[in-house]
């Protein structure tokens, strides 16, 4: 795209009836050029802005606000857990593997009612039964089949987690599926995380109206990001099969031997707030 200028065009009759060597008529073509790319370059600005603040002075200086996006994070111990476990039998009939199944989950049933846990605390969150097959020749041998049912068992504190790992897999249950920890004060510790994160905001946007010679006004709107639902639990880490399990506890006599550490959790609040500014 060629650019023409009255400046260049009266430069050029110039060079025509003066007679100015090429080597003028070049530099001073030159310095005309970058003239204009300044002048060009000088129509457009942008401003990088950090993505956390945002400072708006539209219309009178009463119309300044400032945009703040705040977190904060309070830590607290789980009292609360939440255990998965899974029975799993093997039987040459469906109907046998199903019977055999269902004695050893009514056994860790009792089990678990016994120790305290109410029954509507207890769920069968898993269930399924599938044909075993033998592959050692070269066509498939149907040899039985195995059912397996997963029990998840919530309101537990923590303090009985250790006893119903163990005990559980004595009364019938094959696998320990996962164990998550939670905290019954979750909403507290939310609710506080949200206080301090506006606390932390409104120190913050106070600085920058300071700095900027404004006082910091009302707050104008606040947002809460979603609280993210699976923040409520940690992983326990625990995946353990009835072998491993029944080596931990060593007897049924001593199943209180296996120590349950949960550690602390960490409850993130998140917000967006926007403050006026005045003079």
């Amino acid at each position: 795209m060629y650019i023409k200028s009255r400046e260049f065009i009266r430069q050029a009759d110039v060079w025509r009836r003066g007679g100015i060597s090429m080597k003028k008529r070049m530099l001073t073509a030159i310095g005309l050029s970058a003239m204009m790319a300044v002048s060009l370059a000088g129509c457009s600005t942008s401003v990088s802005v950090p993505d956390t603040v945002r400072v708006e002075n539209v219309g009178d200086s009463s119309d300044g606000k400032i945009t703040m996006d705040s977190s904060e994070t309070v830590k607290i111990v789980p009292d609360m857990a939440k255990i998965v476990f899974a029975v799993t039998s093997e039987a040459k009939k469906a109907d046998e593997c199903q019977q055999k199944n269902t004695e050893a989950l009514n056994s860790l049933t009792e089990y678990l009612k016994g120790q305290g846990i109410d029954e509507k605390s207890i769920t069968t969150s898993g269930y399924s039964l599938n044909p075993r097959y033998d592959w050692s020749s070269d066509t498939r041998k149907l040899i039985g089949y195995e059912m397996q049912t997963e029990v998840t068992v919530s309101d537990v504190t923590v303090e009985q987690v250790g006893t119903l790992l163990s005990g559980g897999v004595n009364a019938g249950a094959n696998e320990i599926y996962s164990v998550s920890y939670y905290s019954s004060g979750y909403d507290d510790a939310y609710a506080e995380a949200l206080k301090k994160a506006v606390e932390l905001a409104r120190t913050k946007a106070q600085a920058l109206a300071e700095a900027s010679g404004r006082t910091l006004g009302d707050v104008v709107s606040i947002e809460e990001y979603s609280d993210n639902q699976y923040g409520r639990y940690i992983d326990g880490g625990v995946n353990l099969q009835k072998e491993s399990v029944s080596m931990a506890a060593g007897a049924e006599n001593a199943v209180e031997d296996m120590n349950v550490m949960p550690g602390e959790m960490e409850v993130d609040a998140n917000i967006k707030i926007v403050f006026s500014m005045v003079d």
